[in-house]
């Protein structure tokens, strides 16, 4: 497929860049899809994509995903992305995450970058030596430092709202949860679940990660081809996405879908599949968009107290698109969509799409956001 009709398949973007070094092996995308209510924020993804057109793909669903995430969140910012093309364990140095930063600030601040799937707090400090527009910097230069535990927070919020919508209870005590991936969010949400009393069964494709895991908390592991249809109240995504597809609908045996992964459903159809076999989904960006709630409070002017208060509002957030699902008879996920797309073209009627500001350095949030 050609590359017009594959941004045009995922979303009417406003931007597409291809970032090429040769010499320090950068391949990048970023994509921004929409800046109506702000400066497109999303982070940047380095993995060790089969092709181009994976890569491609990627970013353009995970941008739009970042888009709604913001709007559902009430966060004055829009939706952007960067994938890295490459092995992180292989591929990184110094070199190659300051000429993605000059990509960056060649932008002029309508995308702000941040840590994701293979990049860490220490890469978007190299970034950082290349352009202001980036966050979840080390919290020496003033950052937050890594958004998962805040993300893993929201999560968890989340699963509180699915819990009570679902199963009528404020408790999370004996509450069977399945999580699937132990990297940043999922070994922080393990550790939030074991405090509220919830048993806890655990899978990931790195065994090290597994074993340290089941040594520090008292859960149990079982093989990560097995995790998605075990049995269990909620299953929780934190690995990648597109983990409610075709070969695995069918064989879920879990009451509730809530989890910290972006684009969990394979195909927008199986939403809708999710509703008609009775299992609550708890919208992926709805649920996940603790990290994005941190960030947005550093650029305010961090407070680690108000980003973790912040947080809290997942459960509101969740139980409002429940209640529209309801109201209105659709599946959660279309429900979230209304929702986004209703401040989106409330708000966004009101304000020009973002066109980016100077390079220098800013302080707040305020700078970036507030124009008319």
């Amino acid at each position: 497929m050609l590359t017009f009709e594959l941004i045009e398949k995922h979303g009417e973007h406003e931007e597409v860049i291809f970032c090429h070094n040769k010499d320090v092996g950068l391949k990048a995308i970023i994509a921004i899809h929409n800046t109506a209510l702000g400066p497109a924020l999303g982070g940047t993804r380095m993995w060790h994509y089969a092709n181009e057109e994976d890569a491609l793909v990627d970013v353009l669903r995970l941008s739009k995903g970042m888009t709604y995430k913001a709007s559902a969140a009430g966060l004055n910012l829009g939706g952007g992305k960067a994938v890295i093309m490459g092995d992180p364990k292989k591929n990184k140095s110094e070199a190659l995450f300051r000429a993605f930063g000059a990509y960056v600030n060649s932008l002029h601040g309508k995308y702000i970058t941040a840590e994701d799937v293979g990049t860490t707090v220490h890469d978007m400090e190299y970034v950082f030596m290349e352009t202001p527009f980036v966050t979840g910097i080390p919290v020496a230069l003033g950052g937050s430092g890594d958004p998962s535990p805040y993300t893993a927070h929201g999560v968890l919020m989340g699963i509180r709202a699915s819990v009570k919508d679902k199963l009528g209870t404020d408790s999370l005590q004996g509450v069977r949860v399945a999580v699937q991936g132990l990297g940043n969010v999922g070994s922080h949400l393990v550790e939030f679940l074991e405090k509220e009393g919830a048993v806890v069964t655990v899978a990931d494709i790195d065994p090290d990660r597994v074993k340290r895991i089941t040594t520090k908390y008292s859960v149990k592991a079982t093989d990560p081809d097995a995790i998605v249809t075990s049995e269990c109240d909620v299953f929780a995504p934190c690995a990648l996405g597109a983990v409610i597809n075709d070969k695995t609908l069918n064989h879920l045996k879990c009451k509730i879908i809530a989890g910290g992964a972006n684009n969990q459903l394979a195909e927008y159809r199986h939403g809708d599949a999710l509703m008609e076999l009775g299992i609550l989904y708890a919208p992926d960006y709805v649920i996940n968009a603790g990290g994005l709630m941190n960030v947005f409070v550093e650029l305010e002017g961090y407070s680690q107290e108000r980003a973790f208060d912040k947080t809290k509002q997942v459960y509101d957030n969740l139980m409002n698109v429940f209640r529209i699902a309801r109201d209105e008879k659709i599946a959660t996920h279309r429900a979230a969509d209304r929702l986004a797309e209703a401040r989106i073209k409330a708000i966004g009627g009101l304000r020009q799409h973002h066109q980016g500001r100077t390079s220098r350095p800013f302080s707040t949030l305020k700078e970036m956001t507030n124009r008319k």
